[in-house]
């Protein structure tokens, strides 16, 4: 037997006497004597190894917040790089009667559907890597193509203008953040033909393969590489090794996770074994946080937690190594006291008559001094509200911005007077990232694929042409470009499905019934469905069919985004077939990053709420809980 099976099975066996132990303490707990806390849940932790140092910390992260809740019981498991392993594992957690499951993964292909599956019984949160869907309830990790954008930045300033060939060292073949993190490297990478990617390597992660592949691919090179590429810091050591073993010099070297441990990101760097690294901070802390939130039912939880990637250099290394952790205590940022400058895009649909009373409520229930005003759809008016903010110094500002462009130079202003700036519900393009803090809001591309998804898998008759006509919300505005993209991403493969005419309705009422008028001016009975970015085109769309003679719903399915009171409606009635909801009610979230900036904690980059489909029927259940 070799060495590499001997490890695997005592690793096996320790996971399983680790899932023993903890609930037979877990049981016994419930018989001690009375006075001691009554344990309320059990929460099981499915982690795919603990030899890496991210995946180590991830665990320790995990336990020592889980230690400041008396009421729960955790279990760990650790699959020790054993996918088929992890499946088990999880499944025997689940036999234990679980209340939630916090799971991180390596096989994105193998562990989606697993996880799909236990969250139809029981809450579930992945954790730093994802999974394909949306079938979970909470994801915490990292954007990986921003990183991938962000190596890539790295890798151009170490090689200069000179450019050079560079190795990519990946995780595993079969991990979704792997193919993102590559792909947002590739792209940057190829904007400059002086740079070249001239091999991909895949060493699970691990220090010892990254090094034994490396120097099996160098050997034979005539010429090294002038920088090598690693997705963690682990293989990135590995590179190191490999490099001294082989007497080769000049080669940078970039890693990624920034664990401050030994032969971790952070002092890899500060000895200058590798050139810089990423914090990629591993969520372990939230997990345990939200998953109280979640099994109590405190709060309306968010869909995703994307956290903020730092780069690591020599230059500033030692700021982080000696950082320390800001933790916030919900009680006391209560009573902190803050001034938020809102600039509101307009008052164009229901959608925003909804989003704006969410923040004026937020802020009246959690003490916040809000200072609201109304741009009604003009750019340069919500630039002028913004430079007004800063000249009245609130604390931070948050805006809905009208289009994607045009925000750079007033929001220098607001970050050169030191105000922080939330993007609320549409995010922005911008030469300096750093110009805002947060976003919070919808993944509006994953809106266009639920409704493109609900489209494509309804098809009864298979060859028959459909003809779609998309009404579009405003020019340039992020929703429009979201939706947009998202829907054409899934039709790409269905290629009986033909946008015939893309007509930009304004995200209005008015704007939609006209364009939908124009659409059946040209086109008439050849159109089979009607794509809507928002409620009110839709509903403009269904009086246009109306009165053109055809029936809204049978002669022309319409589907929709926001899920407004009056698109349930039209659901219930059968002239809207189907609508994806596009949460209006993001106040809260708002006010809690904005006191937690004021209290002085790094906020996540991105909070992605949590939004549902709906049918005919689910609409006539939903209806009367809907306030707007």
């Amino acid at each position: 037997m070799t060495k590499k099976k001997v490890y695997r099975n005592i690793m096996i066996g320790l996971g399983i006497c680790g899932i023993i132990l903890s609930l037979l303490h877990y049981k016994t707990s419930e018989k001690k004597a009375k006075g001691e806390k009554e344990i309320d849940y059990v929460i099981g932790v499915s982690q795919p190894n603990l030899l890496e140092p991210w995946q180590v910390l991830m665990y320790e992260e995990l336990t020592e917040e889980a230690a400041k809740h008396h009421n729960i019981r955790v279990i760990y498991t650790d699959a020790a790089h054993s996918t088929a392993q992890q499946i088990e594992e999880i499944e025997t957690l689940k036999s234990y009667g679980i209340d939630l499951l916090i799971v991180s993964v390596d096989n994105t292909a193998a562990m989606t559907p697993v996880i799909s599956e236990i969250y139809e019984e029981i809450p579930v949160i992945v954790l730093g890597r994802g999974v394909e869907g949306y079938n979970y309830t909470l994801y915490i990790g990292s954007d990986h193509h921003f990183i991938g954008e962000m190596a890539a930045e790295a890798a151009m300033q170490l090689l200069g203008n000179k450019g050079g060939d560079i190795i990519e060292l990946q995780g595993t073949g079969s991990a979704l953040q792997v193919e993102e993190r590559s792909k947002g490297f590739r792209e940057k990478i190829s904007e400059n033909s002086a740079y070249k990617i001239t091999d991909s390597l895949v060493a699970n992660w691990q220090r010892d393969k990254a090094e034994d592949l490396l120097k099996q691919l160098l050997r034979y090179r005539s010429d090294p590489p002038d920088l090598i590429y690693a997705y963690n810091d682990a293989m990135a050591l590995g590179v190191r090794k490999a490099i001294e073993a082989l007497h080769l010099n000049g080669i940078n070297i970039i890693g990624s996770d920034g664990v401050n441990k030994p032969d971790g990101g952070l002092q890899l760097v500060k000895e200058k074994k590798i050139d810089t690294t990423f914090i990629t901070p591993t969520g372990g802390k939230e997990a345990i946080r939200y998953a109280i939130e979640i099994l109590n039912q405190e709060a309306e939880i968010p869909k995703k937690i994307i956290v903020r990637n730092h780069q690591v250099t020599p230059k500033n290394v030692n700021d982080y190594i000696h950082q320390k952790d800001v933790s916030i205590d919900r009680q006391k940022t209560k009573h902190v006291k803050v001034t938020l400058g809102f600039a509101q895009v307009g008052k164009e649909s229901g959608f925003r008559a909804a989003n704006t009373s969410s923040i004026i409520a937020a802020a009246k229930d959690e003490g916040v001094k809000l200072i609201l005003k109304n741009a009604n759809n003009d750019q340069e008016k919500q630039i002028e509200i913004i430079r007004g903010f800063i000249n009245k110094g609130v604390d931070v500002i948050a805006f809905s911005p009208k289009v994607e462009h045009g925000w750079d130079e007033v929001l220098q202003e607001a970050k050169d007077a030191g105000i922080p700036v939330i993007l609320s519900d549409r995010e922005i393009q911008v030469n300096d990232s750093s110009l805002w803090t947060s976003f919070i809001g919808s993944d509006f591309v994953e809106e266009g694929r639920r409704a493109a998804r609900w489209l494509v898998n309804g098809k009864k008759a298979p060859g028959k042409e459909v003809n779609i006509i998309e009404l579009e919300g405003t020019s340039n505005a992020a929703p429009s470009i979201g939706r947009k993209e998202g829907f054409e991403e899934v039709l790409h493969d269905h290629h009986s499905y033909r946008i015939l005419d893309s007509l930009i309705g304004d995200f209005t009422y008015q704007k939609g019934k006209e364009m939908m008028t124009t659409a059946l001016a040209r086109y008439g009975r050849d159109i089979d469905v009607v794509y809507a970015h928002n409620d009110d085109m839709a509903i403009g769309a269904i009086e246009a069919i109306d009165e053109y003679g055809l029936q809204p719903g049978k002669d022309i399915k319409i589907i929709s985004i926001d899920a407004t009171k009056k698109a349930l409606t039209a659901l219930s009635t059968g002239k809207l077939n189907f609508s994806v909801e596009c949460n209006p009610l993001l106040g809260p979230q708002l006010m809690k990053s904005v006191k937690d900036l004021k209290a002085g904690k790094e906020i996540p980059m991105k909070i992605i709420t949590s939004e549902r489909t709906f049918t005919k029927d689910e609409a006539k259940q939903e209806i009367l809980m809907r306030h707007y």
